[in-house]
């Protein structure tokens, strides 16, 4: 029994003073309100900026599938285009052996005409005809090369600011500074509680809120600042990738480069049409990953929320 007193003793020498360091029920109360009140609304700017980010990424993958899109249009628009340049070709140079000989006497060439006037008139034809066809092709060509440029822009000026939402989107520390300092200060309320409690004061309404708030514990904050800058990465790539894809669509479509129809200029367009059409693509993905990033995002925001609202409805 004397053991027994002696431990107890000890005991309270250590919690007693722990106690009297203790901030009142009403003080811890206060500081409690003070560090918790407003976390809720700050979320709420984030979830919103988010949601907005979520959209414009969005609107960005889909200008991107589209200029994706009319970049393969296109490739078999010039691909229809190539083959009807060199079908031009040889048929002028059908054209071009189709002379009457020098060396014939006036009834001899009279005679060779008449037998050539039927096919002559052929070549004629179709060679009308495939500069007809060809600058229908060539003239669509031109169009889905304007368009796919222009989308190609509108990818990049959404990704651009899709990477300055991001950026200014994850928390930088302002709501996990908030909610540590709120978990600290429940903490320091639920030891008040104890004290409280050996005075004999309603600690009812003080332990609802140690229970709704100290729910912070159980949520990741840090992921909120992941996705953004996963997001924002993303976002950067596509950037740069939709702004190099620009100016490749924009030279690959100028006249210039379309109108040299040696081997070396037809294949020099190609190569710039299809590095156009690869950036096209690798937009469209850093696009969509940034989409992906913002929505789990918001999915992240909305499970402390939850918490930010219980917490902060007992406050209130």
């Amino acid at each position: 029994m004397k053991k027994i007193s002696i431990v107890f003793a000890g005991w309270m020498c250590c919690v007693v003073p722990s106690l009297a360091d203790t901030m009142s029920l009403n003080d811890a109360l206060r500081a409690t309100y003070t560090a918790c009140v407003g976390i809720d609304e700050k979320l709420a700017d984030l979830k919103k900026m988010a949601g907005i980010n979520t959209a414009i990424t969005g609107v960005g993958t889909g200008v991107g599938v589209g200029a994706t899109a009319v970049g393969l249009v296109k490739a078999s628009k010039d691909k229809q285009l190539e083959s009807v340049e060199i079908e031009l070709e040889k048929l002028r140079e059908l054209e071009e052996q189709h002379k009457v000989p020098t060396d014939q006497t006036a009834d001899d060439a009279d005679r060779f005409m008449a037998e050539l006037e039927t096919s002559w008139n052929s070549i004629v034809e179709k060679i009308k005809k495939k500069e007809a066809e060809r600058d229908k092709l060539n003239k669509q060509s031109k169009s889905l090369g304007n368009w796919r440029t222009g989308l190609m822009a509108g990818a990049t000026a959404t990704n651009v600011a899709g990477a300055i939402i991001a950026g200014t989107n994850g928390t930088n520390g302002l709501v996990e500074d908030m909610i540590s300092n709120c978990s600290k200060t429940v903490e320091s309320l639920n030891r008040s509680v104890a004290q409280a409690r050996l005075n004999g004061e309603d600690v009812t309404e003080a332990q609802q809120i140690v229970a709704a708030c100290r729910e912070y514990n159980s949520v990741d904050i840090s992921k909120i600042a992941k996705r953004a800058r996963g997001a924002m990465t993303a976002s950067i790539v596509g950037a740069a990738t939709g702004a190099t894809g620009t100016v490749l669509s924009a030279v690959a479509n100028s006249d210039s480069v379309r109108d040299n129809n040696t081997d070396d200029g037809r294949q020099k367009e190609k190569n710039l049409n299809t590095a156009s059409n690869v950036m096209a693509g690798v937009t469209t993905a850093a696009s969509a990953t940034a989409t992906v990033f913002n929505a789990t995002q918001i999915s992240a925001i909305k499970k402390v929320v939850a918490v930010a609202e219980k917490c902060e409805g007992i406050l209130q």
